[in-house]
Protein backbone atom coordinates (compact mmCIF):
# COMPACT_ATOMS: atom_id res chain seq x y z
CA UNK A 1 0.00 0.00 0.00
CA UNK A 2 1.05 3.61 -0.55
CA UNK A 3 -0.19 7.00 0.57
CA UNK A 4 -1.05 9.79 -1.85
CA UNK A 5 -1.91 13.37 -1.02
CA UNK A 6 -5.03 14.58 -2.84
CA UNK A 7 -5.83 18.17 -1.91
CA UNK A 8 -5.76 18.06 1.87
CA UNK A 9 -6.77 14.42 2.13
CA UNK A 10 -4.60 11.34 2.15
CA UNK A 11 -5.91 8.27 0.41
CA UNK A 12 -4.47 4.79 0.20
CA UNK A 13 -3.58 3.21 -3.10
CA UNK A 14 -3.10 -0.50 -3.64
CA UNK A 15 -0.04 -0.67 -5.85
CA UNK A 16 -0.80 -4.30 -6.70
CA UNK A 17 -4.14 -3.49 -8.36
CA UNK A 18 -4.38 -4.75 -11.92
CA UNK A 19 -4.61 -1.51 -13.88
CA UNK A 20 -6.35 -3.03 -16.90
CA UNK A 21 -8.84 -5.20 -15.02
CA UNK A 22 -11.99 -5.63 -17.11
CA UNK A 23 -10.60 -3.76 -20.10
CA UNK A 24 -10.64 -5.03 -23.67
CA UNK A 25 -7.83 -4.40 -26.15
CA UNK A 26 -7.10 -5.09 -29.79
CA UNK A 27 -3.38 -5.49 -30.44
CA UNK A 28 -2.14 -5.67 -34.03
CA UNK A 29 1.14 -7.37 -34.82
CA UNK A 30 0.40 -9.50 -31.79
CA UNK A 31 2.03 -12.77 -32.83
CA UNK A 32 5.64 -11.82 -32.18
CA UNK A 33 8.01 -9.18 -30.86
CA UNK A 34 6.55 -6.11 -29.18
CA UNK A 35 3.00 -7.22 -29.95
CA UNK A 36 3.38 -10.59 -28.24
CA UNK A 37 5.10 -8.96 -25.28
CA UNK A 38 2.19 -6.58 -24.95
CA UNK A 39 -0.36 -9.38 -25.06
CA UNK A 40 1.41 -10.98 -22.10
CA UNK A 41 1.54 -7.71 -20.16
CA UNK A 42 -2.08 -6.76 -20.84
CA UNK A 43 -3.38 -10.17 -19.74
CA UNK A 44 -1.19 -9.98 -16.64
CA UNK A 45 -2.76 -6.58 -15.91
CA UNK A 46 -6.26 -8.04 -16.22
CA UNK A 47 -7.28 -7.25 -19.80
CA UNK A 48 -8.95 -9.40 -22.43
CA UNK A 49 -7.21 -9.21 -25.80
CA UNK A 50 -7.96 -9.67 -29.47
CA UNK A 51 -4.60 -10.65 -30.94
CA UNK A 52 -4.56 -9.56 -34.58
CA UNK A 53 -1.71 -10.55 -36.88
CA UNK A 54 -0.95 -11.89 -40.34
CA UNK A 55 1.14 -14.68 -38.76
CA UNK A 56 -1.56 -17.26 -38.17
CA UNK A 57 0.32 -20.20 -36.66
CA UNK A 58 2.19 -18.10 -34.11
CA UNK A 59 -0.99 -16.17 -33.26
CA UNK A 60 -3.04 -19.29 -32.65
CA UNK A 61 -0.29 -20.70 -30.41
CA UNK A 62 -0.19 -17.47 -28.41
CA UNK A 63 -3.95 -17.48 -27.89
CA UNK A 64 -3.88 -21.08 -26.68
CA UNK A 65 -1.61 -20.06 -23.80
CA UNK A 66 -4.28 -17.80 -22.30
CA UNK A 67 -7.55 -19.62 -22.88
CA UNK A 68 -10.55 -17.30 -22.95
CA UNK A 69 -8.54 -14.14 -22.23
CA UNK A 70 -7.03 -13.97 -25.73
CA UNK A 71 -8.70 -14.54 -29.09
CA UNK A 72 -6.64 -14.59 -32.27
CA UNK A 73 -7.83 -13.26 -35.61
CA UNK A 74 -5.76 -13.32 -38.78
CA UNK A 75 -5.40 -9.70 -39.83
CA UNK A 76 -3.62 -7.92 -42.65
CA UNK A 77 -3.63 -4.32 -41.43
CA UNK A 78 -3.55 -2.99 -45.00
CA UNK A 79 -7.01 -4.48 -45.59
CA UNK A 80 -9.78 -2.38 -44.07
CA UNK A 81 -12.31 -5.17 -43.78
CA UNK A 82 -9.85 -7.25 -41.76
CA UNK A 83 -9.05 -4.42 -39.33
CA UNK A 84 -12.76 -3.75 -38.97
CA UNK A 85 -13.32 -7.44 -38.26
CA UNK A 86 -10.77 -7.40 -35.43
CA UNK A 87 -12.53 -4.46 -33.80
CA UNK A 88 -15.92 -6.07 -34.29
CA UNK A 89 -14.63 -9.29 -32.72
CA UNK A 90 -13.61 -7.41 -29.59
CA UNK A 91 -17.15 -6.08 -29.18
CA UNK A 92 -18.70 -9.44 -30.03
CA UNK A 93 -16.54 -11.47 -27.64
CA UNK A 94 -16.01 -9.02 -24.80
CA UNK A 95 -18.68 -6.34 -25.20
CA UNK A 96 -16.49 -3.23 -25.63
CA UNK A 97 -13.14 -1.80 -26.77
CA UNK A 98 -10.99 0.11 -24.30
CA UNK A 99 -7.63 0.08 -26.08
CA UNK A 100 -6.56 -0.11 -29.70
CA UNK A 101 -2.83 -0.75 -29.99
CA UNK A 102 -1.79 -0.12 -33.60
CA UNK A 103 1.48 -1.98 -33.46
CA UNK A 104 1.82 -4.12 -36.60
CA UNK A 105 4.86 -3.26 -38.64
CA UNK A 106 7.86 -4.25 -40.69
CA UNK A 107 11.15 -2.55 -41.45
CA UNK A 108 10.15 -2.65 -45.08
CA UNK A 109 12.15 -1.47 -48.05
CA UNK A 110 15.73 -0.40 -47.32
CA UNK A 111 18.50 1.10 -49.41
CA UNK A 112 19.38 4.39 -51.11
CA UNK A 113 16.53 6.62 -52.27
CA UNK A 114 17.56 6.31 -55.92
CA UNK A 115 17.32 2.51 -55.71
CA UNK A 116 14.02 2.28 -53.82
CA UNK A 117 11.32 0.46 -55.85
CA UNK A 118 8.04 2.38 -55.76
CA UNK A 119 6.02 -0.81 -55.25
CA UNK A 120 7.97 -1.69 -52.10
CA UNK A 121 7.70 1.91 -50.88
CA UNK A 122 3.92 1.65 -51.23
CA UNK A 123 3.83 -1.68 -49.40
CA UNK A 124 5.92 -0.31 -46.53
CA UNK A 125 3.78 2.82 -46.15
CA UNK A 126 0.59 0.74 -46.35
CA UNK A 127 1.62 -1.48 -43.43
CA UNK A 128 3.22 1.17 -41.26
CA UNK A 129 0.91 4.15 -41.79
CA UNK A 130 -2.29 3.08 -43.55
CA UNK A 131 -2.60 0.24 -41.02
CA UNK A 132 -2.46 2.75 -38.17
CA UNK A 133 -5.05 4.95 -39.88
CA UNK A 134 -7.41 1.99 -40.25
CA UNK A 135 -6.93 1.02 -36.61
CA UNK A 136 -7.71 4.57 -35.48
CA UNK A 137 -10.72 4.78 -37.79
CA UNK A 138 -12.40 1.61 -36.62
CA UNK A 139 -11.50 2.09 -32.97
CA UNK A 140 -13.10 5.53 -33.15
CA UNK A 141 -16.43 4.22 -34.39
CA UNK A 142 -16.69 2.08 -31.23
CA UNK A 143 -15.04 4.42 -28.74
CA UNK A 144 -16.94 7.61 -29.66
CA UNK A 145 -20.40 6.26 -28.75
CA UNK A 146 -18.83 4.46 -25.79
CA UNK A 147 -17.42 7.78 -24.55
CA UNK A 148 -14.02 6.41 -23.62
CA UNK A 149 -10.95 4.64 -24.95
CA UNK A 150 -7.21 4.76 -25.50
CA UNK A 151 -5.63 4.52 -28.95
CA UNK A 152 -1.92 3.76 -28.93
CA UNK A 153 0.17 3.69 -32.10
CA UNK A 154 3.71 2.39 -32.47
CA UNK A 155 6.06 4.91 -34.01
CA UNK A 156 9.83 4.68 -33.57
CA UNK A 157 12.87 6.74 -32.75
CA UNK A 158 13.02 6.89 -36.56
CA UNK A 159 9.87 8.98 -36.24
CA UNK A 160 11.85 11.45 -34.12
CA UNK A 161 15.15 11.67 -36.02
CA UNK A 162 16.42 11.09 -39.53
CA UNK A 163 19.10 8.47 -40.09
CA UNK A 164 17.69 5.81 -37.77
CA UNK A 165 15.63 3.98 -40.37
CA UNK A 166 15.11 3.60 -44.08
CA UNK A 167 13.48 6.40 -46.04
CA UNK A 168 10.05 4.75 -46.20
CA UNK A 169 10.18 3.62 -42.56
CA UNK A 170 11.24 7.08 -41.39
CA UNK A 171 8.51 8.80 -43.39
CA UNK A 172 5.85 6.41 -42.11
CA UNK A 173 6.92 6.63 -38.47
CA UNK A 174 6.95 10.43 -38.59
CA UNK A 175 3.47 10.13 -40.06
CA UNK A 176 2.30 7.91 -37.20
CA UNK A 177 3.22 10.61 -34.71
CA UNK A 178 1.39 13.27 -36.70
CA UNK A 179 -1.67 11.05 -37.01
CA UNK A 180 -1.68 10.21 -33.29
CA UNK A 181 -1.64 13.91 -32.42
CA UNK A 182 -4.29 14.77 -35.00
CA UNK A 183 -6.59 12.00 -33.78
CA UNK A 184 -6.08 13.20 -30.20
CA UNK A 185 -7.21 16.69 -31.20
CA UNK A 186 -10.45 15.31 -32.66
CA UNK A 187 -11.41 12.57 -30.24
CA UNK A 188 -10.58 14.27 -26.93
CA UNK A 189 -14.08 15.71 -26.66
CA UNK A 190 -15.44 12.17 -26.79
CA UNK A 191 -13.28 10.96 -23.90
CA UNK A 192 -10.90 9.11 -26.21
CA UNK A 193 -7.13 9.56 -25.87
CA UNK A 194 -4.57 9.01 -28.64
CA UNK A 195 -0.84 8.63 -28.04
CA UNK A 196 2.22 7.17 -29.73
CA UNK A 197 5.14 5.12 -28.46
CA UNK A 198 8.57 5.57 -30.03
CA UNK A 199 10.67 2.48 -29.24
CA UNK A 200 14.41 2.59 -29.63
CA UNK A 201 16.50 -0.49 -30.37
CA UNK A 202 14.41 -3.43 -29.18
CA UNK A 203 15.29 -7.13 -29.33
CA UNK A 204 12.93 -8.82 -31.81
CA UNK A 205 13.24 -11.21 -34.74
CA UNK A 206 13.30 -8.26 -37.12
CA UNK A 207 16.10 -6.45 -35.35
CA UNK A 208 18.00 -9.73 -35.01
CA UNK A 209 17.90 -10.07 -38.79
CA UNK A 210 19.15 -6.52 -39.20
CA UNK A 211 22.00 -6.83 -36.71
CA UNK A 212 23.10 -10.47 -37.14
CA UNK A 213 21.53 -11.69 -40.36
CA UNK A 214 19.63 -14.39 -38.45
CA UNK A 215 16.20 -13.78 -36.90
CA UNK A 216 16.86 -16.48 -34.27
CA UNK A 217 19.96 -14.86 -32.77
CA UNK A 218 18.11 -12.87 -30.11
CA UNK A 219 20.75 -13.28 -27.41
CA UNK A 220 23.52 -12.03 -29.68
CA UNK A 221 21.29 -9.14 -30.73
CA UNK A 222 20.66 -8.22 -27.11
CA UNK A 223 24.37 -8.25 -26.31
CA UNK A 224 25.12 -5.95 -29.22
CA UNK A 225 22.33 -3.55 -28.31
CA UNK A 226 23.40 -3.43 -24.69
CA UNK A 227 26.96 -2.60 -25.68
CA UNK A 228 25.72 0.38 -27.73
CA UNK A 229 23.13 1.59 -25.25
CA UNK A 230 23.75 4.69 -23.15
CA UNK A 231 22.37 2.73 -20.17
CA UNK A 232 24.07 -0.54 -21.06
CA UNK A 233 20.66 -2.18 -21.41
CA UNK A 234 19.08 -3.85 -24.44
CA UNK A 235 15.49 -2.84 -25.00
CA UNK A 236 13.09 -5.78 -24.76
CA UNK A 237 9.47 -6.16 -25.91
CA UNK A 238 8.37 -6.03 -22.28
CA UNK A 239 9.81 -2.52 -21.97
CA UNK A 240 7.51 -1.29 -24.72
CA UNK A 241 4.64 -3.37 -23.33
CA UNK A 242 5.03 -1.58 -19.99
CA UNK A 243 4.70 1.76 -21.76
CA UNK A 244 1.60 0.55 -23.62
CA UNK A 245 0.03 -0.72 -20.40
CA UNK A 246 0.56 2.67 -18.81
CA UNK A 247 -0.97 4.56 -21.74
CA UNK A 248 -3.93 2.18 -21.82
CA UNK A 249 -4.61 2.57 -18.11
CA UNK A 250 -6.36 5.26 -16.11
CA UNK A 251 -2.94 6.19 -14.71
CA UNK A 252 -2.47 8.00 -18.02
CA UNK A 253 -5.89 9.65 -18.04
CA UNK A 254 -4.33 13.08 -18.61
CA UNK A 255 -1.80 11.91 -21.22
CA UNK A 256 -3.08 12.74 -24.68
CA UNK A 257 -1.42 13.57 -28.00
CA UNK A 258 1.91 12.52 -26.49
CA UNK A 259 4.90 10.61 -27.90
CA UNK A 260 6.38 8.37 -25.24
CA UNK A 261 9.98 7.68 -26.23
CA UNK A 262 11.37 4.42 -24.82
CA UNK A 263 14.94 4.30 -26.07
CA UNK A 264 17.41 4.52 -23.19
CA UNK A 265 18.50 7.91 -24.50
CA UNK A 266 19.18 6.80 -28.08
CA UNK A 267 17.63 9.89 -29.63
CA UNK A 268 20.08 12.14 -27.81
CA UNK A 269 22.94 10.87 -30.00
CA UNK A 270 21.54 11.07 -33.56
CA UNK A 271 21.27 8.55 -36.36
CA UNK A 272 23.74 6.37 -38.22
CA UNK A 273 22.01 5.87 -41.60
CA UNK A 274 22.52 2.09 -41.51
CA UNK A 275 19.24 1.33 -43.28
CA UNK A 276 20.00 3.80 -46.05
CA UNK A 277 23.50 2.49 -46.65
CA UNK A 278 22.51 -1.18 -46.46
CA UNK A 279 20.42 -3.29 -48.79
CA UNK A 280 18.72 -2.90 -51.08
CA UNK A 281 15.96 -5.25 -50.08
CA UNK A 282 12.70 -5.69 -48.16
CA UNK A 283 12.59 -6.69 -44.49
CA UNK A 284 9.20 -8.15 -43.64
CA UNK A 285 7.42 -9.49 -40.56
CA UNK A 286 9.32 -11.64 -38.06
CA UNK A 287 12.65 -10.90 -39.71
CA UNK A 288 11.92 -12.33 -43.16
CA UNK A 289 14.48 -10.80 -45.51
CA UNK A 290 13.96 -10.46 -49.26
CA UNK A 291 17.11 -9.27 -51.04
CA UNK A 292 17.03 -7.81 -54.51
Amino acid sequence: MALMVVGYQIRQIDLMTKRLEGMVAVITGASSGIGAGTVYRFVEEGASVIAADIQEEAGEALAEEFGKSVVFIKTDVTQEEQVAAAVDLAVEKFGRLDCMFNNAGIVGVVGPIADTPTEDWDTTIAILLKGVFLGCKHAARVMIPQGSGSIISTSSTAGILGGLGSHAYTAAKHGVIGLAKSVASELSEHGVRSNAIAPGNTVTAMTATVTTGDHKKLEETAEGMASRSMLGIAGQPEDIAAAAAYLASNDARLVNGHVLVVDGGQTTSGGNNRFIKSGPGMLREAGKWDRY
